[in-house]
Protein backbone atom coordinates (compact mmCIF):
# COMPACT_ATOMS: atom_id res chain seq x y z
CA UNK A 1 0.00 0.00 0.00
CA UNK A 2 1.52 2.90 -1.06
CA UNK A 3 1.31 5.81 2.19
CA UNK A 4 0.93 8.70 -0.05
CA UNK A 5 -2.10 7.48 -1.90
CA UNK A 6 -4.49 9.20 -0.21
CA UNK A 7 -7.45 6.93 -0.65
CA UNK A 8 -10.23 7.01 1.29
CA UNK A 9 -13.08 3.76 0.29
CA UNK A 10 -16.65 4.57 2.13
CA UNK A 11 -18.86 1.62 2.25
CA UNK A 12 -22.50 3.07 2.13
CA UNK A 13 -23.22 5.80 -0.66
CA UNK A 14 -26.20 6.99 1.46
CA UNK A 15 -27.00 10.53 3.46
CA UNK A 16 -24.29 10.19 5.43
CA UNK A 17 -21.65 8.40 3.32
CA UNK A 18 -22.44 10.92 -0.43
CA UNK A 19 -21.65 13.96 2.58
CA UNK A 20 -18.81 12.49 3.92
CA UNK A 21 -17.13 12.05 0.40
CA UNK A 22 -18.59 16.09 -0.51
CA UNK A 23 -16.78 17.13 2.38
CA UNK A 24 -13.23 14.87 1.98
CA UNK A 25 -13.06 16.71 -1.79
CA UNK A 26 -14.31 20.26 -0.36
CA UNK A 27 -10.84 19.86 2.14
CA UNK A 28 -9.47 18.74 -0.33
CA UNK A 29 -8.06 15.61 1.69
CA UNK A 30 -7.70 12.69 -0.72
CA UNK A 31 -6.88 11.73 -4.01
CA UNK A 32 -9.16 9.35 -4.71
CA UNK A 33 -12.24 8.33 -2.98
CA UNK A 34 -14.26 4.81 -3.92
CA UNK A 35 -18.30 4.48 -3.21
CA UNK A 36 -19.35 0.97 -2.45
CA UNK A 37 -22.96 0.50 -2.23
CA UNK A 38 -25.38 -2.35 -2.44
CA UNK A 39 -27.72 -0.22 -4.56
CA UNK A 40 -24.77 0.24 -7.36
CA UNK A 41 -26.65 2.43 -9.54
CA UNK A 42 -26.95 4.93 -6.11
CA UNK A 43 -23.38 5.07 -5.59
CA UNK A 44 -22.72 5.96 -9.62
CA UNK A 45 -24.92 8.84 -8.78
CA UNK A 46 -23.62 10.23 -6.09
CA UNK A 47 -20.10 10.17 -7.64
CA UNK A 48 -21.41 12.25 -10.78
CA UNK A 49 -23.18 14.45 -9.01
CA UNK A 50 -19.81 15.06 -6.98
CA UNK A 51 -17.50 15.23 -10.03
CA UNK A 52 -19.64 17.46 -12.24
CA UNK A 53 -18.76 20.02 -9.22
CA UNK A 54 -14.78 19.54 -10.49
CA UNK A 55 -14.41 22.24 -12.78
CA UNK A 56 -15.00 24.63 -9.48
CA UNK A 57 -13.41 23.42 -7.15
CA UNK A 58 -10.62 20.37 -6.25
CA UNK A 59 -9.76 17.88 -8.58
CA UNK A 60 -10.20 14.70 -7.44
CA UNK A 61 -11.03 11.18 -8.57
CA UNK A 62 -14.64 9.72 -7.59
CA UNK A 63 -15.93 6.60 -8.64
CA UNK A 64 -18.33 3.53 -7.71
CA UNK A 65 -16.94 0.17 -7.62
CA UNK A 66 -17.42 -3.24 -5.74
CA UNK A 67 -15.21 -4.14 -2.78
CA UNK A 68 -12.27 -4.65 -4.44
CA UNK A 69 -11.72 -1.01 -4.39
CA UNK A 70 -10.83 -1.20 -0.66
CA UNK A 71 -7.29 -3.18 -1.33
CA UNK A 72 -4.97 -0.17 -1.53
CA UNK A 73 -7.33 2.45 0.38
CA UNK A 74 -5.43 4.13 3.90
CA UNK A 75 -8.94 4.27 5.31
CA UNK A 76 -12.27 2.42 4.58
CA UNK A 77 -15.26 4.37 5.94
CA UNK A 78 -18.20 2.14 7.15
CA UNK A 79 -21.17 4.37 6.84
CA UNK A 80 -24.21 1.53 5.36
CA UNK A 81 -26.77 0.31 7.78
CA UNK A 82 -30.36 0.70 8.79
CA UNK A 83 -31.20 4.10 9.41
CA UNK A 84 -32.74 5.48 12.66
CA UNK A 85 -36.02 6.35 12.89
CA UNK A 86 -37.80 8.85 14.92
CA UNK A 87 -38.10 8.51 18.14
CA UNK A 88 -35.85 5.21 18.22
CA UNK A 89 -32.42 4.82 20.05
CA UNK A 90 -29.11 4.09 18.23
CA UNK A 91 -28.58 0.56 20.36
CA UNK A 92 -31.94 0.09 18.93
CA UNK A 93 -30.71 -0.17 15.37
CA UNK A 94 -28.34 -3.13 16.94
CA UNK A 95 -30.27 -6.30 15.44
CA UNK A 96 -30.76 -4.89 11.99
CA UNK A 97 -26.92 -3.60 11.34
CA UNK A 98 -25.33 -6.52 13.09
CA UNK A 99 -25.50 -8.69 9.85
CA UNK A 100 -24.65 -5.30 7.48
CA UNK A 101 -21.97 -4.86 9.27
CA UNK A 102 -20.63 -8.58 9.47
CA UNK A 103 -21.10 -9.01 5.89
CA UNK A 104 -19.19 -5.55 5.60
CA UNK A 105 -16.60 -6.39 6.96
CA UNK A 106 -16.10 -9.82 5.32
CA UNK A 107 -16.18 -8.43 2.25
CA UNK A 108 -13.48 -5.94 2.83
CA UNK A 109 -11.05 -8.31 4.25
CA UNK A 110 -11.38 -10.45 0.71
CA UNK A 111 -10.37 -7.49 -0.88
CA UNK A 112 -6.49 -7.68 0.95
CA UNK A 113 -7.48 -4.17 2.57
CA UNK A 114 -4.86 -3.23 4.93
CA UNK A 115 -5.40 -0.05 6.49
CA UNK A 116 -7.64 1.63 9.05
CA UNK A 117 -10.71 0.78 9.45
CA UNK A 118 -12.82 3.84 10.65
CA UNK A 119 -16.60 2.68 11.94
CA UNK A 120 -19.18 5.27 11.78
CA UNK A 121 -22.97 2.97 11.55
CA UNK A 122 -24.71 3.12 14.34
CA UNK A 123 -24.65 2.30 17.47
CA UNK A 124 -20.92 2.85 16.52
CA UNK A 125 -19.65 1.65 19.96
CA UNK A 126 -21.03 -1.77 19.86
CA UNK A 127 -20.14 -1.97 15.86
CA UNK A 128 -16.67 -0.65 16.80
CA UNK A 129 -15.91 -3.90 19.12
CA UNK A 130 -17.53 -6.07 16.22
CA UNK A 131 -15.65 -4.85 13.25
CA UNK A 132 -12.73 -5.22 15.59
CA UNK A 133 -13.30 -8.60 16.57
CA UNK A 134 -14.13 -9.94 12.99
CA UNK A 135 -11.31 -8.25 11.16
CA UNK A 136 -8.49 -9.38 13.88
CA UNK A 137 -7.12 -5.68 13.43
CA UNK A 138 -5.00 -4.87 16.03
CA UNK A 139 -6.63 -2.22 18.03
CA UNK A 140 -4.97 1.40 17.10
CA UNK A 141 -6.18 0.35 13.44
CA UNK A 142 -10.19 -0.53 13.94
CA UNK A 143 -12.20 3.06 16.19
CA UNK A 144 -15.06 4.44 15.62
CA UNK A 145 -16.21 7.84 15.23
CA UNK A 146 -17.28 7.52 18.57
CA UNK A 147 -18.48 11.07 20.19
CA UNK A 148 -16.29 13.49 17.85
CA UNK A 149 -20.06 14.85 16.69
CA UNK A 150 -21.52 15.09 20.25
CA UNK A 151 -18.27 17.25 21.44
CA UNK A 152 -19.07 19.37 18.90
CA UNK A 153 -22.31 19.99 19.81
CA UNK A 154 -21.46 20.48 23.60
CA UNK A 155 -19.08 22.99 22.52
CA UNK A 156 -21.27 24.82 20.24
CA UNK A 157 -24.16 25.04 22.93
CA UNK A 158 -21.67 26.05 25.28
CA UNK A 159 -20.83 28.75 23.03
CA UNK A 160 -23.79 30.10 22.51
CA UNK A 161 -24.73 29.84 26.57
CA UNK A 162 -20.95 31.46 27.34
CA UNK A 163 -21.37 34.12 24.98
CA UNK A 164 -17.74 33.07 22.94
CA UNK A 165 -16.52 31.37 19.83
CA UNK A 166 -17.12 27.57 19.97
CA UNK A 167 -13.16 27.40 19.44
CA UNK A 168 -12.44 28.78 22.44
CA UNK A 169 -14.52 25.86 24.40
CA UNK A 170 -12.63 22.30 25.29
CA UNK A 171 -13.95 19.70 26.50
CA UNK A 172 -15.22 16.01 25.62
CA UNK A 173 -18.50 14.39 25.59
CA UNK A 174 -17.40 10.27 26.71
CA UNK A 175 -18.58 7.00 26.69
CA UNK A 176 -21.46 5.70 24.61
CA UNK A 177 -22.41 7.59 21.79
CA UNK A 178 -25.82 7.52 22.86
CA UNK A 179 -28.72 7.39 25.33
CA UNK A 180 -25.55 6.96 28.42
CA UNK A 181 -22.92 9.78 26.76
CA UNK A 182 -22.45 12.66 29.43
CA UNK A 183 -19.93 15.72 29.45
CA UNK A 184 -16.99 15.20 31.56
CA UNK A 185 -17.60 18.50 32.76
CA UNK A 186 -13.98 18.33 34.70
CA UNK A 187 -12.77 18.77 31.25
CA UNK A 188 -14.56 21.61 30.20
CA UNK A 189 -12.92 25.05 29.85
CA UNK A 190 -13.58 28.39 28.21
CA UNK A 191 -10.15 30.23 27.12
CA UNK A 192 -8.31 27.56 29.45
CA UNK A 193 -10.29 29.02 32.26
CA UNK A 194 -12.07 26.10 33.90
CA UNK A 195 -16.11 26.63 32.98
CA UNK A 196 -17.31 26.69 36.78
CA UNK A 197 -14.41 29.59 37.16
CA UNK A 198 -15.29 31.47 34.26
CA UNK A 199 -19.07 31.49 34.78
CA UNK A 200 -17.84 32.79 38.55
CA UNK A 201 -15.93 35.62 36.55
CA UNK A 202 -18.85 36.99 34.92
CA UNK A 203 -20.64 38.76 37.09
CA UNK A 204 -23.59 39.26 34.58
CA UNK A 205 -24.40 35.38 34.78
CA UNK A 206 -26.37 34.26 37.97
CA UNK A 207 -24.33 31.60 40.57
CA UNK A 208 -26.78 29.01 39.97
CA UNK A 209 -25.93 28.76 36.40
CA UNK A 210 -23.14 26.74 37.04
CA UNK A 211 -25.50 23.59 37.84
CA UNK A 212 -28.32 24.33 35.63
CA UNK A 213 -25.76 24.49 32.32
CA UNK A 214 -24.28 21.26 33.50
CA UNK A 215 -27.12 19.72 33.55
CA UNK A 216 -28.74 21.75 30.28
CA UNK A 217 -25.50 20.48 28.42
CA UNK A 218 -25.80 16.88 29.40
CA UNK A 219 -29.46 16.52 28.09
CA UNK A 220 -28.89 18.83 24.41
CA UNK A 221 -25.89 16.33 23.70
CA UNK A 222 -28.16 13.43 24.23
CA UNK A 223 -31.18 14.68 22.72
CA UNK A 224 -29.74 16.61 19.59
CA UNK A 225 -29.76 14.20 16.94
CA UNK A 226 -33.24 13.13 17.63
CA UNK A 227 -34.31 16.72 17.08
CA UNK A 228 -32.36 16.99 13.86
CA UNK A 229 -34.33 13.47 12.95
CA UNK A 230 -37.63 14.39 13.74
CA UNK A 231 -37.30 17.76 11.31
CA UNK A 232 -35.94 15.66 8.82
CA UNK A 233 -35.46 12.35 9.01
CA UNK A 234 -31.51 12.43 9.49
CA UNK A 235 -28.38 13.86 10.00
CA UNK A 236 -25.44 13.80 8.10
CA UNK A 237 -23.74 17.25 7.74
CA UNK A 238 -22.55 17.34 10.78
CA UNK A 239 -21.53 13.65 11.30
CA UNK A 240 -19.66 14.36 7.86
CA UNK A 241 -17.91 17.04 9.03
CA UNK A 242 -16.95 15.09 11.86
CA UNK A 243 -15.04 12.45 10.01
CA UNK A 244 -13.83 14.69 7.78
CA UNK A 245 -11.66 15.88 10.92
CA UNK A 246 -10.57 11.80 11.29
CA UNK A 247 -9.71 11.45 7.91
CA UNK A 248 -7.48 14.80 8.45
CA UNK A 249 -6.09 13.88 11.72
CA UNK A 250 -4.86 10.31 9.93
CA UNK A 251 -3.89 11.38 6.62
CA UNK A 252 -1.80 14.09 7.59
CA UNK A 253 -0.71 12.89 10.64
CA UNK A 254 -1.76 15.51 13.06
CA UNK A 255 -2.45 14.08 16.13
CA UNK A 256 -5.55 15.53 17.27
CA UNK A 257 -6.65 14.91 20.40
CA UNK A 258 -10.44 13.04 19.41
CA UNK A 259 -12.90 11.27 21.49
CA UNK A 260 -13.43 8.58 18.72
CA UNK A 261 -14.41 4.84 19.91
CA UNK A 262 -11.77 2.19 20.62
CA UNK A 263 -11.44 -1.13 21.75
CA UNK A 264 -10.13 -1.28 25.31
CA UNK A 265 -9.22 -4.16 27.31
CA UNK A 266 -9.04 -5.00 31.26
CA UNK A 267 -11.30 -1.23 31.78
CA UNK A 268 -12.43 -1.48 35.18
CA UNK A 269 -12.08 -5.70 35.23
CA UNK A 270 -14.00 -5.77 31.61
CA UNK A 271 -12.11 -8.31 29.74
CA UNK A 272 -12.85 -6.25 26.38
CA UNK A 273 -15.43 -3.05 25.48
CA UNK A 274 -15.25 -0.51 23.34
CA UNK A 275 -16.62 3.67 24.53
CA UNK A 276 -15.64 6.80 23.07
CA UNK A 277 -12.49 8.71 25.24
CA UNK A 278 -9.94 10.86 24.01
CA UNK A 279 -7.26 9.46 22.22
CA UNK A 280 -4.18 10.91 19.66
CA UNK A 281 -4.99 10.05 16.41
CA UNK A 282 -2.23 10.18 13.74
CA UNK A 283 -0.97 8.14 10.07
CA UNK A 284 -0.87 4.77 11.94
CA UNK A 285 -4.47 5.34 14.17
CA UNK A 286 -5.27 5.26 17.32
CA UNK A 287 -1.41 6.71 18.67
CA UNK A 288 -2.58 6.26 22.16
CA UNK A 289 -5.29 6.78 24.69
CA UNK A 290 -5.56 10.00 27.20
CA UNK A 291 -6.50 9.47 31.02
CA UNK A 292 -8.45 12.15 32.81
CA UNK A 293 -8.51 11.85 36.71
CA UNK A 294 -12.54 12.10 37.00
CA UNK A 295 -14.33 13.08 39.73
CA UNK A 296 -16.55 10.73 41.38
CA UNK A 297 -19.60 11.13 39.78
CA UNK A 298 -17.79 11.06 36.06
CA UNK A 299 -16.29 8.11 37.07
CA UNK A 300 -19.69 6.36 38.55
CA UNK A 301 -21.20 8.09 34.89
CA UNK A 302 -18.44 6.14 32.55
CA UNK A 303 -18.62 3.26 34.38
CA UNK A 304 -22.76 3.03 34.02
CA UNK A 305 -22.34 4.03 30.02
CA UNK A 306 -19.56 1.36 29.43
CA UNK A 307 -21.39 -1.06 31.32
CA UNK A 308 -24.64 -0.64 29.42
CA UNK A 309 -22.28 -0.97 25.75
CA UNK A 310 -20.71 -3.81 27.10
CA UNK A 311 -23.92 -5.81 27.96
CA UNK A 312 -25.08 -5.27 24.17
CA UNK A 313 -21.22 -6.03 22.90
CA UNK A 314 -22.28 -9.42 25.17
CA UNK A 315 -25.92 -9.65 23.15
CA UNK A 316 -23.83 -9.87 19.75
CA UNK A 317 -21.50 -12.66 21.39
CA UNK A 318 -24.24 -14.51 21.86
CA UNK A 319 -25.68 -13.91 18.41
CA UNK A 320 -22.43 -14.88 16.50
CA UNK A 321 -22.34 -17.71 18.50
CA UNK A 322 -25.73 -19.20 17.31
Amino acid sequence: MNPKKNKVAIVGAGSVGATIAYNLVVRGLVNEIVLIDVNRDKAEAESQDILQGMPLGKSVSVYASDYDGCADAEIVILTAGAKQKPGETRVELLDRNVSITRSIVGSILASGFAGILLVVTNPVDILTHLAWKLSGFPENRVFGSGTVLDTARLRSFLATRCEVSPQNIHGYVIGEHGNTSFPAWSTVTVGGVPIKQYLAMRNDLAPELHERLREEAKIYVREAAYAIIKGKGSTFYAIAQAVGTIVESILRDERRILPVSTVRRNFNGIPETAFSYPAVIGSNGVVHQLEYRLNDEEERELSESVDFITANIGKVALTLND
